[in-house]
């Protein structure tokens, strides 16, 4: 398995891309090793080996990919749901199918195979970034390794009081230099703690997730469904264009100065004051009437 060309070049989606791109419909993706549920505007990932805390495997992540990647032109999901079925989120890459075959890889010289394998795990991250619908990940019980990454990856992250996250790659000998963590973890939480989390690869609790900023909020484990099923209807009947021009903008603006970032917000604002969601809402405004946004 570790032998497959899974190295793909990075897709980036811009707001102008988003405007152009061919409609296409969600009933074109139809993925085979996890769940895949379209709810109205809201679509819903599940990684569905609950027996086994919804491990990741080689056909997982590449379908995982595809999936974040066919997302960029479909406009009848607003928003995307990432969870686990059972009691946990995802316990990072099977040990079995993944891990072991790496080390045989490792045995035999076969240093380019594993070299594919970290650039298609990066290149699943990339796919989340750049897919302009904001990803919402509903966490329970273990959320560790690639799992914790997942997460980390979401545009929103709302998690349980049982719930963990660890980054626990220097436990199995790793960096935690893994699918972007040192550059994205530190953004949510800081570099002191992300640089803790990423040496220890301890597990950071509920209550620390939520006071560092990696949770945007801790619910009970029986509220978790419809508390995430809540805030994801209410930003897919936002401006749904505007939210994929605010998630372009926050993953881009990184690496610009601030000088930088505001004359690219000013191209970026007067796109969205050009689409009809920004007429819309001015009318409903004058109207005293609650605006219905349409995405374009």
């Amino acid at each position: 398995m570790v032998g497959r060309p899974f190295h793909r070049a990075p897709h980036r989606a811009s707001y102008a891309a988003m405007s152009t791109s061919p409609l296409r419909s969600s009933a074109t993706i139809v993925p085979r090793h996890f769940q895949w549920a379209v709810e109205g505007p809201v679509a819903t990932i599940t990684l569905d080996r609950p027996e086994r805390k919804n491990p990741l495997t080689f056909e997982s992540y590449a379908e995982l990919t595809d999936t974040f990647r066919a997302l960029v032109p479909v406009r009848d999901v607003m928003v995307v749901v990432l969870t686990g079925a059972g009691e946990n989120f995802c316990s990072g890459g099977d040990v079995h199918e993944i891990i072991g075959p790496l080390v045989a890889a490792k045995r035999d010289g076969r240093t380019d195979d594993i070299l594919r394998f970290t650039r298609m795990t990066g290149g699943l991250v990339q796919a989340m970034r750049a897919c302009p619908q904001p990803i919402v990940a509903a966490i329970d019980g273990i959320c560790a390794g690639a799992g914790a990454i997942l997460a980390m990856a979401s545009d929103l992250r709302v998690g349980t009081a049982r719930s963990k996250v660890a980054f626990l790659f220097t436990r199995v000998g790793l960096s935690g230099a893994d699918m972007g963590a040192c550059a994205l973890l530190p953004r949510l939480i800081g570099q002191g703690r992300a640089a803790e989390l990423l040496y220890t690869g301890r597990f950071m609790t509920a209550d620390e997730a939520e006071r560092w900023g990696f949770y945007n909020r801790v619910v009970a484990p029986e509220a978790l469904p419809g508390e995430v099923t809540t805030l994801a209807r209410a930003l897919a009947t936002g401006p749904t264009f505007a939210h994929g021009v605010t998630k372009a903008c926050l993953h881009e603006e990184w690496a610009m100065s601030i000088d930088d970032a505001i004359t690219h917000e000013a191209k970026a604002q007067a796109v969205c004051m050009l689409t009809n969601d920004f007429e819309r809402a001015y009318e409903a405004f004058v109207a005293k009437a609650t605006p219905r946004f349409e995405g374009n």
